[in-house]
């Protein structure tokens, strides 16, 4: 603990797998709460501290922290406000601890219900009225929210377009603006009257895990109210002002915590009129060696729609040649060539382990499976066609959206 607050690098760091994962999720948690101008108490810091070092059960410390108010008498100044943050952050790390995603628009409420139960009345409920909100990066306009009737309708529509759209063949660019198109919509539609954003927040966390992104860092934790900026600021026109929707801040976010690049996440970029100094937003990884910033390329917006050129068949460039290629900066990357290789022979395809073995050339089940397969898996690249069935006679395996777009990495060009 540091000056009230509990040193959750430190875990991360030096910690064990489970309470790196632990405190992970306890620093997204509470720091999602920024976006409401929410602070945690000291009770929760050591709350989350017992349950890191595996002292009490997720379940434990939530009712813990429900028992801490109930008896609570004395009402100190923001006490509804640590109340609020305390239980809706114990919420989001039992959700993030478990990792499972309905994705769906019922599956999206129930969501917002989970993350707010025993905070808000209204949990889980869409709202039944309009709502304006001014932002001070709008200059305390408003982004224009969804009519109340529509609610359900747009929820149901955007998810399942984007369940049915396909991620082959497209960019690494392509596949940020695509993730951005849908997490603005969705946001913009905003079906409660409160905690949208914390909702889209976890929402999104848990859809980039599905898609195969390693999510596990410190971006929403120390970035929320930038996240949540951007996402105004996507959303956002006034012809008048000649302002146009903005999703590059919302993009560079994603690109951050996607492909590892720097862009520099501070919210005075996103004012609608920000002075001279912080009109252009670098990108801290090209700063030139005097520590200026180089004049930024206009932003273009860039569209989603999938390319419809064939991919190339897998490369027959030597490995070494591939990994010395690549991108080391973006999380897509992997130095690994069993993983190359078994990423290059699936492509496109659904392959069973026999499958895959024969293309590979290989004879040994239990090895193929431990180092290439496992590894594959465990990175995020490969996924089961049949996750809740592992036995399932028809098993197969494809590329999760991160292993389709190190495949479009490594075809690229051909």
């Amino acid at each position: 603990m540091t000056d009230g607050y509990l040193n959750f690098d430190e875990y991360i760091r030096q910690g064990e797998p489970e309470k790196r994962l632990k405190a992970d999720a306890w620093r997204v948690a509470i720091g999602l709460q920024a976006v409401d101008g929410l602070k945690t108490s000291d009770y929760l810091q050591e709350t989350a501290r017992r349950n890191i070092e595996g002292e009490i059960t997720i379940d434990e410390a939530r009712e813990m922290v429900k028992q801490y108010y109930i008896k609570k008498t004395a009402h100190d100044e923001g006490n509804e406000d640590k109340e609020e943050a305390d239980k809706v952050s114990a919420n989001i790390t039992k959700i993030l601890s478990s990792e499972t995603l309905d994705f769906s628009a019922k599956g999206f409420i129930a969501l917002h219900r989970r993350i707010f139960e025993g905070v808000f009345k209204h949990a889980g409920k869409l709202r039944d009225y309009n709502i304006t909100k001014k932002e001070w990066v709008l200059e305390y306009d408003t982004v224009r929210y969804l009519n109340w009737e529509d609610l359900r309708r747009s929820l149901e529509y955007d998810i399942e377009q984007e369940r049915g759209f396909s991620y082959k063949g497209i960019s690494s660019d392509k596949l940020i603006a695509h993730i951005t198109r849908f997490v603005s919509g969705i946001w913009q539609i905003h079906a409660f009257g409160e905690g949208n954003t914390r909702t889209t927040a976890v929402f999104t966390i848990l859809y980039l895990r599905d898609l195969g992104f390693k999510v596990e860092n410190d971006m929403f934790a120390q970035h929320s109210w930038f996240f949540r900026n951007a996402l105004v600021r996507a959303n956002y026109r006034n012809a008048v002002e000649e302002i146009d929707y903005s999703p590059e801040y919302l993009e560079r976010f994603f690109r951050n915590l996607l492909l590892g690049e720097k862009w520099d996440l501070r919210n005075r970029y996103l004012h609608i009129h920000p002075t001279k100094e912080w009109s252009v937003q670098p990108n801290l990884a090209t700063l030139t060696s005097t520590g200026q910033v180089p004049e930024q390329v206009p932003y273009k917006h860039r569209t989603s729609t999938p390319s419809t050129t064939p991919i190339s068949t897998p490369s027959t460039t030597p490995i070494s040649t591939i990994v010395t290629n690549l991108n080391t900066n973006s999380k897509i990357y992997t130095s690994n060539k069993n993983v190359i290789e078994l990423v290059q022979v699936i492509g496109n395809d659904e392959l069973s382990i026999k499958q895959m073995m024969d293309l590979k050339k290989l004879k040994d089940r239990k090895n193929f499976v431990e180092y290439h397969l496992n590894p594959a898996i465990s990175d995020g690249y490969i996924r089961m066609l049949y996750p809740q069935s592992p036995r399932h006679p028809r098993q197969k395996y494809l590329l999760t959206v991160k292993g389709l777009a190190l495949y479009n990495e490594l075809t690229k060009g051909e």
